[in-house]
C-alpha cells in the first residue's frame, strides 16, 4: 500500500515541475510562488518535524535548530566558495549564478523527497490511518517540491534537458524510499538531523536567491501575493494533514 500511495506523489511531482516549464512568460510570477512554497516547507512542515524527532539538546539549544543553522551557513559557504572560484577565472556565466549550486539544490530535494517515501512507508507501519494522513501531506507538497526542483535547476543556469531528469529523479525519490521500508527503518533522530540541515539549506536558498531574483525586474504587488500565496498553500497542506 505504501509504494502504491508513493506513486501518487510520483504524479504530483512531475505535474509540479509541468506547472514550473510552462510559465516561462511569468517568471517572476514563478520565482515568487516557488520562494513562499520553499519558505512554508521550511517554517511549516520541515522544521516543526525536525525539532520532534531529533529533540536532544546541545549546551542548551535544539539539536534540529543547530543543523538548521549550520546547513543555511553550509549554503552560502558553497555559493560563496563557487563565486570566488568563478572570480578566478574571470567567468561570469549565467548571470554570476553557477550550476553547480542549482544541481547540488535539486539533489537535496531528491533527498527530502526520498524522505518522504520513507515517511510514508514508516506511517503504514502504524496503522492505515497514520499512513493515509501522512501520504495526504507528502502527495500535497510534493507538487511543490516538482516545482521547486525544476525551478532551482533552470534557475543556476543548467540545461533543460538537466533540469528534467532531476525532475524525474525527485518524481522517483519517494517510490523508492516507500519500497526502502520494507528492508530498514532510519532511526528518528538521524532523520530529524537530516530535516533540520536540509531546512536552512532551503532556506538559505529562498530568502537570498530566489525572492530577490523574482522581485529584480518585477518588483510587483502581483509577486509578492504569489509568495505570500505559496506559503499559505503549505500551512492548508499541514493544517489539513493534522
Amino acid at each position: 500500500m505504501a509504494v502504491f500511495v508513493a506513486l501518487g506523489a510520483f504524479l504530483m511531482t512531475l505535474a509540479g515541475g509541468w506547472t514550473a516549464q510552462r510559465v516561462t512568460d511569468r517568471r517572476h510570477l514563478v520565482l515568487g510562488l516557488a520562494g513562499g512554497l520553499m519558505l512554508g516547507v521550511v517554517g511549516l512542515d520541515l522544521l516543526p518535524e525536525a525539532l520532534e524527532a531529533a529533540g536532544d539538546e546541545v549546551f542548551g539549544v535544539p539539536a534540529a535548530l543547530l543543523l538548521f543553522v549550520a546547513g543555511f551557513l553550509l549554503a552560502h559557504l558553497v555559493e560563496r566558495l563557487l563565486a570566488a572560484r568563478r572570480a578566478a577565472h574571470g567567468a561570469d556565466e549565467h548571470g554570476g549564478r553557477s550550476p553547480e549550486v542549482g544541481l547540488t539544490a535539486a539533489a537535496a530535494m531528491v533527498g527530502h523527497s526520498a524522505m518522504d517515501g520513507v515517511a510514508i512507508g514508516a506511517a503504514f507501519q502504524v496503522g492505515g490511518g497514520m499512513g493515509a494522513a501522512v501520504a495526504m501531506a507528502v502527495i500535497a507538497h510534493d507538487f511543490a517540491d516538482g516545482f521547486n526542483t525544476y525551478t532551482l535547476t533552470s534557475l543556476y543556469g543548467n540545461a533543460r534537458r538537466r533540469a528534467i531528469a532531476m525532475l524525474v529523479a525527485d518524481a522517483l525519490a519517494p517510490v523508492v524510499g516507500a519500497s526502502s521500508t520494507l528492508l530498514f527503518t532510519i532511526p528518528e533522530k538521524a532523520l530529524g538531523a537530516y530535516l533540520g540541515l536540509f531546512g536552512g539549506v532551503l532556506l538559505y536558498l529562498a530568502a537570498a536567491e530566489i525572492l530577490p531574483e523574482a522581485h529584480h525586474e518585477h518588483p510587483a504587488r502581483s509577486t509578492l501575493l504569489c509568495t505570500v500565496a505559496g506559503a499559505a498553500f503549505i500551512w492548508l497542506v499541514v493544517g489539513i494533514a493534522e
